[in-house]
């Protein structure tokens, strides 16, 4: 699916124009008979509801009361009346309203469904992707493409950039929306953007909170049930609670298990005891042998127009699994991601129960610190820190090339701590150092919540819903849609009410999930306490394509650009690496080359677009 939004103004038409000569181009006017949407999508994927001369569109994956929904439309008196709507859809998706000569687009909470707007013949035009707003890409004379160096030199740190800058597209000129905004476009063709959600309090007792989030999963695993659905087993909680969930609602399911190549991993075992008590689905095991490995120079899709895929080291491997289920009928794969960053325990949980529970907490941050060998200087240090986020995001900036913080430290502050590798080259640290400095001071950004627990578990939700969302337009010349109901926006916001004390429960892992699940997984399922490690096919990987690795060095795009040393990347593939958190800073890397080589590769129906009208 691609689409742009074009306000209703007499200079939209001249914008739509270069886009209604493609036949394969579909168009939804606004009622005074201008272009509303442009674009591809299929009819299960377009949603459209009328009240008069209003309209409204859903865009992806939801279940509609469309009598429920036209009366919320006609009853509106103001474009922010429609949050309701937008409050009350299960599912993912973006929403777009014509509204008495104003248009509204939205996408959901996590990014995974993302608007990104620009101002295209003095208007400000909207769409589900940037490259549609950019202009055409015409690579200089060393075949670099025209986007910002330097945020692209971003897109190197490890783990990820820091919000803000997390959502600041690689494109100059293009603006993306912030978590809980709307994007409001006048009959001027003029716009502005609109806080219409804000994260709840943590405040919900745990029955009350499971509750909510049962109703939330399935409702939003039953939106995309209309198929054949196939679905990740990865024999973890969070994926196999989704296959349980799809079979509650009475889907098609299709399982794919992919078997870990360490023999002390026992994911395999648990998945075959899940299939058992799922004789309805068709369940299919590779073994990991046969399947693709991590860190495969393989080209990036003409999908990842965007900018570098996060996830692309296993690219591949997903390009095999949907290919495969998509032979069974499938057309939408269910992915767990999102169940760890929801329900799992972040170490800043300590510093929001400290805070709101000071001397009860005690027992508990001292059995946390034992079980993850924190020193007590870090924790201790940890547990006091009260700076603003602006002041902590300024400080990231000076430690950008220290050694990353070991397993010993304890990282109570706003977010982990953004690292540089060391092939980056002075001017590629200059420029992060900057960014990061004149974010904190100019901006002074808020964080999503004044509690850090909050703030970092919506903080790493938007950067998983980024992943879903370039993992998906990377692989959609498969047919099949890769979706994460755990994004869901219903989801996130049962799963943010929950207490912090009840997301910290003694010998309990993941107390608030098993809880919402219990009834729906089978009890021994549910008894699980183990988790997988996937440290040998990252290692293996890396064996397998050193290789290629080193051949790309040897023309690095991003030496082109100044922000690699290509000598320094060459030393560090060839250096041994004891432990798999070592690899961790090759794979942005390789993502941002990757998308260098492959950017210039023309994108249809969007291109003549920005080639006429930019």
């Amino acid at each position: 699916m691609d689409f742009a939004v074009l306000p209703d103004s007499p200079a939209a038409q001249a914008v739509a124009e270069p886009l209604t000569r493609d036949p394969g181009v579909r168009v939804v006017h606004h009622a005074s008979g201008r272009p509303w949407l442009v674009g591809r999508w299929t009819d299960q994927e377009l949603t459209l509801v009328s009240a008069g001369a209003r309209r409204l569109a859903v865009l992806g994956r939801s279940t509609v009361d469309r009598d429920r929904t036209a009366r919320a439309l006609a009853e509106a008196r103001s474009l922010g009346q429609l949050d309701a709507v937008a409050r009350s859809l299960p599912g993912c998706f973006h929403l777009v309203a014509s509204f008495d000569g104003w248009t509204r687009a939205q996408g959901s909470l996590s990014t995974a469904r993302q608007i990104f707007y620009a101002e295209v013949r003095g208007v400000t035009v909207a769409a589900d992707g940037p490259r549609p707003l950019t202009g055409p890409v015409r690579p200089a004379r060393d075949g670099t493409p025209p986007v910002d160096p330097e945020l692209l030199a971003l897109r190197l740190l490890t783990p990820a950039p820091p919000w803000p800058l997390s959502l600041r597209p690689v494109w100059p000129g293009v603006s993306e929306l912030g978590v809980g905004h709307r994007l409001e476009i006048g009959p001027d063709g003029g716009a502005r953007t609109v806080r219409w959600w804000q994260p709840p309090e943590p405040e919900a007792p745990r029955e009350e909170a499971a509750e909510r989030i049962r109703e939330a999963l399935l409702a939003c695993v039953a939106a995309r049930a209309g198929a054949t659905l196939s679905a990740d087993l990865s024999g973890g909680l969070d994926s196999t609670s989704l296959c349980f969930l799809a079979d509650a609602v009475g889907a098609d399911l299709v399982t794919h298990h992919w078997q870990p190549l360490d023999l002390a991993n026992d994911d395999t075992e648990w998945a075959r005891r899940a299939a058992r008590h799922l004789p309805d689905a068709r369940h299919h095991f590779a073994a990991g042998e046969t399947g693709p490995t991590w860190f495969e120079t393989a080209p990036a899709g003409a999908g990842e127009d965007e900018g570098p895929l996060p996830w692309a080291r296993n690219r591949a491997h997903m390009r095999r699994l949907l290919a495969s289920v998509a032979e069974d009928g499938s057309n939408c794969h269910l992915l767990g991601v999102g169940g760890d960053e929801l329900f799992g325990v972040l170490p800043t949980s300590l510093w929001s129960l400290a805070r709101g529970h000071p001397l009860g907490s005690l027992s508990t941050v001292h059995r946390f610190r034992v079980l993850n060998r924190w020193t007590l200087a870090s924790t201790v240090r940890g547990l006091a820190d009260s700076a603003s986020y602006a002041t902590w995001l300024r400080a990231t900036a000076g430690r950008l090339t220290d050694p990353a913080p070991g397993p010993d430290q304890a990282l109570l502050t706003w977010g982990w701590e953004p690292r540089l590798p060391p092939w980056a080259t002075p001017d590629a640290v200059d420029a992060v150092r900057r960014l990061l400095r004149a974010t904190a001071d100019r901006e002074r950004p808020r964080p999503h919540h004044r509690d850090r627990a909050q703030h970092q578990c919506l903080d790493i939700v938007t950067r998983t819903g980024s992943g879903v969302r370039r993992l998906d337009a990377a692989l959609s010349a498969s047919g099949v849609a890769c979706e994460a109901p755990y994004l869901d926006d219903r989801v996130v916001e049962a799963a943010l009410s929950v207490r912090i004390e009840d997301r910290l429960v003694s010998g309990d892992f993941k107390p608030v999930l098993r809880r919402a699940v219990r009834g729906i997984v089978p009890e021994e399922i549910l008894a699980r306490r183990s988790k997988g490690e996937f440290s040998a096919e990252a290692f293996q990987g890396m064996r397998r394509n050193r290789a290629d690795l080193l051949d790309l060095c040897d023309d690095l795009r991003l030496s082109r650009l100044g922000l690699v040393d290509p000598g320094a990347l060459r030393t560090a593939l060839l250096s041994p690496k004891s432990q798999s958190r070592q690899l961790a800073p090759y794979e942005n890397t390789l993502a941002c080359e990757g998308w260098l080589r492959s950017i210039a590769a023309p994108v249809p129906w969007a291109a003549p677009l920005a080639a006429e009208t930019l």
